[in-house]
């Protein structure tokens, strides 16, 4: 294998398990959680570790090999908690002691379920350095391996816990089939009735979950105690002889490592993607799954159908879209605007009539009525003949509103504008300022 091979391989396992993580979050399975997050670090650990150290035996990065080592070492651990804790909350709803549960029994179900698949494999981790002989080992083209001084305490603080872990998954879930069979008839009602958010499809999908991977635990378990122990166990003298020599560093070339240790390695490094894949099938062919995957597709099918009104909208906004030329509606709008006083709607005491200059013909923006314009011209006849002030308030009369008649002589009196029909939007607007009362129509 090649060093594209092993680091993809890594890596594509890594991503795989994020898949199902959107809605084991949204149901705060914190035994899920933690399998997806512990698989995803091993994983990208391996991949790192082949690109860094294939080919060559430089030490580098020895921060990152110790965090590394550690991480193997918590991860033995890890995978059989989180597999014993979602057997042990399967088979608390399987057996009706999680029908009910208030606030606070939801929030000490999560700190026990943070202690063991989280907690437990931190304290291991620290325990580790009681039975590590040195520092790391490097291998060629693997990296970063941790180092144990094999011994009986190294099975007890190593091996013996997870291996008792598995063992009470097979247990608990041999329990909650038990369950199963004796209410099989109500046992979709049973769960509807816990408010755990399982159907008997999910329920079933993380119990063959749980023990199909604790199955591979255990066979991986039971390889690896035979190959380590197959020349014997070294002996615990004192902490002084089994640490003397603790900050080495164990560097092995490939050249002069035997076949099946190689075969040995190639199996061991496996192992971790292999794992991811598991997860990862239980969860990819599933309901849950197919919906998500609907989902993705109902919304990538909608992004593609808001394109055209994102580019119609960009058209349309100019804080959106560059600066484009004018239409020719809108200069001619513009030009009809030009015309029109600045504020024609206003207060009758603040306008200045003189500034008044209807056109005869109708703009494009605006158009009246042939009285309109008759009348225009009469007004217009009235304001040449009439000498008013320069004050802007023109003289009210105290007589009652009256529409003014062409035939009346000449008068100073207040002279409204004729009434415009304004095109705006599709609609037809007529607006009509008059100056009689204290009120403008």
């Amino acid at each position: 294998m090649t060093l594209d091979h092993l680091a993809f391989a890594a890596f594509l396992a890594a991503v795989l398990v994020l898949i199902p993580l959107p809605w084991h979050w949204r149901a705060r399975n914190i035994p899920t959680l933690s399998l997806i997050a512990w698989l995803f670090m091993i994983n990208v650990a391996h991949g790192v570790n082949v690109i860094l150290w294939w080919g060559n035996l430089k030490i580098r990065v020895v921060v990152w090999c110790d965090i590394v080592s550690k991480l193997v070492i918590s991860a033995n651990m890890a995978l059989p908690a989180a597999c014993f804790c979602l057997a042990m909350r399967l088979e608390g709803i399987a057996a009706v002691r999680q029908v009910k549960t208030s606030h606070l029994d939801k929030r000490q179900r999560v700190i026990v379920d943070l202690a063991i698949c989280v907690g437990i494999p931190l304290v291991y981790m620290a325990l580790h350095y009681v039975v590590q002989g040195h520092r790391f080992d490097i291998i060629e083209d693997f990296g970063c391996q941790p180092d144990s001084y094999v011994s009986i305490p190294e099975f007890f603080l190593v091996w013996f816990v997870p291996i008792l872990s598995c063992l009470g998954t097979f247990i608990l879930g041999g329990m909650a089939f038990m369950h199963f069979f004796r209410r099989r008839a109500t046992f979709a009602r049973h769960l509807a009735a816990s408010n755990s958010g399982l159907t008997p499809s999910r329920y079933f999908r993380l119990m063959s979950m749980s023990l199909a991977l604790v199955i591979w635990d255990v066979v991986i378990f039971a390889l690896t105690l035979s190959w380590n122990y197959r020349n014997g166990l070294r002996p615990w003298t004192n902490w002084a002889d089994v640490h003397s020599n603790w900050l080495a560093i164990g560097r092995f070339p490939m050249a002069f490592i035997p076949a099946d240790d190689k075969r040995w390695l190639y199996f061991i490094w496996w192992t971790a993607p292999t794992t991811a894949y598991m997860f990862f099938a239980f969860f990819a062919f599933g309901r849950d799954a197919s919906v998500e995957y609907g989902a993705c597709v109902r919304w990538s099918r909608y992004a593609d159908k808001l394109r055209p009104f994102i580019r119609d909208l960009a058209d349309i906004c100019p804080s959106v879209s560059a600066p484009r030329p004018p239409r020719l509606r809108d200069l001619a709008m513009a030009e009809s605007k030009s015309d029109m006083p600045e504020s024609p709607i206003t207060s009758p005491l603040s306008i200045d009539y003189s500034k008044f200059n209807w056109p005869e013909t109708p703009s494009t923006g605006i158009s009246t009525t042939s009285a309109s314009s008759s009348y225009a011209k009469v007004a217009e006849a009235r304001l040449s003949q009439s000498s008013l002030s320069d004050d802007p308030s023109p003289p009210y009369p105290s007589s009652p509103r009256h529409p003014p008649s062409p035939l009346e002589p000449p008068s100073p009196i207040i002279i409204a504008p004729p009434p415009a029909l304004v095109a705006h939007g599709g609609r037809v607007i007529a607006v009509s300022p008059e100056a009689h009362t204290d009120q403008m129509v």
